[in-house]
């Protein structure tokens, strides 16, 4: 008994360490039973980890990536956990056009980020959802095509650019920063770039306007 209390007093740091990991063990049990209990009940997917989910299989820097190989391991709809957010992903054209435009009632709603919610009470275009979202997005549609929005003008432009890969893959990032930024530009001042002037290729790719790249973009709604 004394013994085991000398190795208490001289090692504090290993019995913290070890209470860590049973505590992590019992979350993992009571997470693999209620796991096991809701397998029926939605896609399959990779078992996740206490806390931290299935980010230890994620590939950070190109996530998609990983996605996409979970998605021939299981199906085109699956279960993954990003920390111990439970996400469900949906892979291919056809079960994205099914989910989005077939079902656009039941899929319409966007998680929101908890800051941007706390900044507009789920208000706005952006960030909403439900009979507000739809409510404030038909007044934008109204007024925004007495600026012409809708009309042809971007994209035979666009299609240049693609064409010019020719069917190769390629970063998509700034040719859809151009076309945004030359809509709000024909919006606001009326006229439009070229892209290949040196003023409108000097502002506008700036990093700090490129946004794409940021993951609070997940939770917006065009």
């Amino acid at each position: 008994m004394a013994l085991m209390g000398g190795l208490l007093l001289q090692a504090p740091s290993t019995v913290t360490l070890l209470g860590a990991v049973l505590f992590l063990l019992v979350l993992y049990l009571c997470s693999s039973g209620s796991s096991s209990e809701e397998q029926g009940k939605e896609p399959p997917g990779p078992r996740p980890l206490p806390l931290l989910g299935n980010m230890l299989q994620l590939d950070l820097k190109k996530p998609y990536c990983t996605l996409c190989e979970l998605s021939k391991k299981y199906c085109s709809i699956f279960t993954v956990h990003f920390g111990p957010k439970k996400v469900v992903v949906l892979a291919g054209y056809k079960t994205v056009k099914q989910a989005l435009v077939n079902q656009a009632e039941d899929f319409g709603d966007r998680d929101i980020t908890p800051v941007f919610y706390d900044f507009n009470q789920g208000h706005g275009i952006l960030f909403a959802n439900g009979d507000s979202w739809k409510e404030m997005r038909r007044f934008a549609l109204t007024n925004l095509r007495d600026f012409g929005m809708g009309k042809k003008g971007s994209e035979e432009k666009i299609l240049e650019v693609l064409e010019k890969h020719e069917g190769k893959a390629f970063d998509t990032a700034q040719p859809v920063l151009y076309a945004v930024s030359n809509i709000i530009s024909a919006i606001v001042y009326g006229s439009r770039f070229e892209y290949t002037d040196p003023l409108f290729t000097e502002t506008y790719p700036h990093p700090g306007f490129n946004s794409l790249h940021l993951p609070i973009t997940v939770g917006v709604k065009p």
